[in-house]
């Protein structure tokens, strides 16, 4: 079962609430908050389509750029230690640290 699903490029979550018998969700990776909802899986897809959709009428009628989710930058905080067998790592097969991460996330990605 997948607990997402996309449109125009936006990911928003699927949840349900017991209690109100409703399925819900939210676009997830940007900072402003686009929620839908829906007493039925069609009617949640229904209204994440029309949240991303008014949304972008949205930023088209204000005249403002419309947030893009995952644009291939992000923080990571780990231990030092582990920064610098990372750094060690990556040094010595002749990568970059940002190679190394890029390499190893597609890794774990991909093996699930």
């Amino acid at each position: 079962m997948n607990n997402t699903m996309e449109y125009k490029g936006y990911v928003g979550s699927v949840e349900f609430s017991e209690e109100d018998g409703l399925f819900y969700g939210k676009v997830m990776g940007i900072r402003a908050l686009i929620s839908y909802e829906g007493a039925t899986a069609a009617e949640l897809v229904s209204d994440f389509h029309g949240a991303v959709e008014d949304y972008l009428a949205l930023c088209a009628e204000t005249h403002q750029e419309p947030e893009r989710a995952y644009k291939g930058s992000f923080n990571v905080r780990i231990s030092p230690e582990l920064h610098k067998q990372a750094v060690v790592f990556a040094a010595a097969h002749n990568m970059s640290l940002n190679s190394f991460v890029e390499r190893s996330i597609q890794q774990a990605v991909h093996a699930r």
